[in-house]
């Protein structure tokens, strides 16, 4: 790296790492090369760069956390694509990147929230929760009617996490589900990374570049 985008490197993480929480100044810049890195020959003279696109964001997601649902990562990538311009920006991605690997349950719940609502109406409604499902189930040949066992599936969380019977989830739904059953943070699929794929993807992420 050159004197002047070391430089420029660090300007910019001092300023995101004041605005972002749970990483610091060190963290923040590893995260910004890390991001540059996953451009590759995005950053070729004379192309001009937005950021990540979905199609670099699912092959990070796959190669670093084992993610396999495309929905679900079609998801994560519009929840951290604040701005719905097609990429992920570097504070894009380090904000993204703050609660995927280190939020509380507020923002974790709040972020799943927004990946479980397809449609970012405020709610999650029953045609959206048998979308997921059914995307992201297993199937067995041997089922005679799999969509039969998912409907059902549906009805139970439905019994569940609707406390205010009106037929959809809302976020007041889904917050008070999940306080009550942190197991519930990801009822409609995968969308954080397990623990172990989380340090491993820290160690390597957060490691001194060469010559430091």
């Amino acid at each position: 790296m050159s004197a002047l985008n070391k430089k420029l490197t660090q300007t910019l993480a001092e300023t995101i790492s004041k605005q972002v929480k749970h990483f610091n100044k060190r963290e923040t810049e590893c995260l910004i090369r890390l991001c540059n890195g996953l451009l590759g020959d995005q950053t070729l003279p004379g192309r001009a760069v937005s950021g990540l696109d979905r199609a670099r964001f699912m092959d990070m997601l796959h190669n670093s956390f084992g993610m396999t649902d495309v929905m679900m990562m079609d998801r994560v990538f519009h929840t951290f694509d604040k701005d719905s311009d097609g990429y992920i920006s570097v504070k894009e991605w380090i904000e993204g990147l703050s609660v995927f690997l280190r939020g509380t349950l507020d923002e974790k719940i709040k972020y799943c929230f927004a990946v479980y609502d397809l449609n970012s109406d405020g709610y999650i409604s029953r045609e959206e929760m048998l979308q997921m499902l059914n995307d992201s189930m297993i199937r067995e040949p041997t089922e005679e009617d799999p969509d039969e066992g998912i409907k059902d599936l549906v009805e139970i969380t439905f019994k569940r996490m609707d406390y205010d019977h009106d037929g959809r989830l809302s976020y007041a739904d889904f917050e008070r589900a999940v306080r009550e059953e942190n197991l519930l943070l990801e009822a409609f699929g995968s969308c954080l990374p397990d623990a172990e794929s989380t340090l491993v993807f820290e160690e390597q992420a957060f490691k001194d570049p060469p010559g430091q």
